[in-house]
């Protein structure tokens, strides 16, 4: 059954936590894959996690880095992967079902945003090919060990900047329009939540429900590739030069840009949904009133176009579930 676009009701706000939400959760012999583990969102993510009894997983792809960013933390354990490489992806995935232990929580926080024009070795554009298509490949790969979970969660950290671009789906890698850094992040976010549409559709009936999110506006090293006046123009820093904290506007920490996540994760408002978007530890509502707003613009929520997304990953990778 398709879950509604519309928020439920939750004891959780923007305001809410990492920590807040995560208490009382016990994970507790679960095992959880957390992209991106070891900086920003991911990091903070994959602590909570950790702290709530998980075994969790790190793939990364500077593992000197990330084991510097996880020293001291009980029950996190980190493996080389590269989401633009798909034989590192593949080893990755084969190393993890090879443990034979159920997979419970596969949260994708790794990315990138308004990178130069690069590609990977098949010529598809950089953003997409990380954001989305690494992604798909690694849950191809892990499918095995999250069927087995019997009820697993994958969570797909979108962006309201899907709000930008949906997917331009006769033009995906640039190759006949001008490369519009904006536009690929737009589309690779888009491609997101398309993702967890089309991906609970398959899995809903092994146990694996999927769910894409926007985490609030948090400037991180997510932002590497933007220019002082492109941060300036974002205006998250009050006059101090501190980064700004108003989340009823968007504006967060990494504490609560981390808490929506886990809230698809954990939360058993969620129990039996799936397939939506979802914001400040909620459902949101679609939204198509303009851009930078709250909500979900529809082009993000068609299943139409995530069974057209679905079809091109498949062709694209050659893998399926």
């Amino acid at each position: 059954m398709t879950t509604p676009q519309k928020p439920v009701l939750s004891p959780f706000s923007a305001a809410s936590t990492a920590t807040e939400v995560m208490a009382g959760v016990n994970l507790a012999g679960h095992l959880a894959v957390v992209t991106g583990g070891y900086s920003g969102l991911g990091l903070v993510t994959a602590r909570s996690l950790a702290r709530a009894g998980a075994q969790v997983i790190v793939p990364a792809r500077d593992p000197d880095r990330a084991r510097k960013a996880l020293a001291g933390e009980e029950g996190v354990s980190v493996h080389g992967m590269d989401l633009i490489d798909a034989d590192s992806i593949q080893a990755f995935s084969a190393q993890v079902v090879g443990r034979g232990q159920p997979l419970s929580l596969l949260i994708n926080c790794a990315g990138v945003m308004a990178a130069p024009l690069a590609r990977d070795v098949d010529g598809h554009e950089s953003q997409f090919a990380i954001n989305h298509l690494g992604h798909f490949r690694l849950v191809c790969g892990l499918w095995p060990a999250l069927v087995a979970a019997r009820a697993a969660r994958v969570v797909a950290v979108s962006s309201r900047g899907h709000q930008i671009a949906g997917v331009d789906f006769d033009d995906i890698d640039f190759i006949h329009r001008p490369y519009d850094k904006w536009a690929a992040y737009g589309q690779s976010k888009t491609a997101n939540a398309l993702f967890a549409m089309g991906l609970d559709q398959r899995g809903s009936g092994q146990g694996v429900r999927a769910f894409s999110l926007h985490p609030g506006q948090i400037l991180t090293d997510l932002g590497r590739h933007l220019s002082s006046a492109e941060i300036a123009a974002f205006d998250v820093f009050d006059e101090h030069g501190q980064q700004k904290v108003a989340p009823e506007v968007g504006l967060k920490n990494l504490e609560q840009g981390a808490a929506t996540g886990l809230w698809c994760a954990t939360s058993p408002a969620l129990n039996g949904k799936g397939g939506v978007y979802c914001e400040d530890c909620n459902i949101a509502p679609v939204n198509d009133a303009e851009t930078g707003r709250k909500g979900v613009a529809s082009w993000a929520a068609n299943p139409e176009f995530a069974e057209r997304l679905w079809s091109i990953s498949e062709e694209w990778t050659g893998m399926s579930l």
